[in-house]
């Protein structure tokens, strides 16, 4: 386990917990029994600014593609797909997240939890991930400020 770690996004800090792997599509999963929480990164999280919205397109029990359409999600930033972050099945979703999905927005790391996933996946460690986010750190601002232009 590694210590914790903090990606600058300009002056906002995303915090990458040490006690969890991550997905390429900035999704966190922490073990939990014979499954894993799966969630949104702070990263993710202050991408997609106020989250107001979700919905799930598959049910509980599903088998899943990594990339497989799995649900949607709305924020002030726009409606997006949500899209598996790898191959697995989904055994349980944070029910509570449908009528207030808030807790995505201030305890992503906690209550906010979106999906219990069974999967055998690759996925990053915390240092990993951070050189991801480093790595696209340019490409993904030039994205922001296109939209906001």
């Amino acid at each position: 386990m590694s210590d914790d770690l903090v990606f600058m996004m300009g002056k906002f800090e995303a915090q990458i917990p040490g006690d969890r792997l991550y997905a390429r599509n900035h999704m966190w999963f922490q073990a939990d029994g014979d499954a894993f929480r799966v969630g949104f990164t702070s990263y993710s999280v202050r991408l997609l600014q106020d989250v107001y919205f979700l919905d799930w397109a598959i049910d509980q029990q599903s088998a899943v593609q990594e990339k497989g359409e799995i649900g949607e999600i709305e924020s002030s930033k726009a409606l997006s797909t949500l899209y598996s972050p790898c191959a697995g099945q989904i055994v349980a979703f944070n029910e509570t997240l449908l009528d207030d999905p808030s807790k995505i927005n201030t305890d992503n790391y906690g209550e906010g939890w979106l999906f219990r996933m069974q999967t055998e996946a690759n996925m990053l460690t915390p240092d990993d991930y951070l050189k991801l986010l480093d790595e696209g750190w340019d490409e993904t601002q030039r994205l922001i400020k296109g939209q906001l232009n």
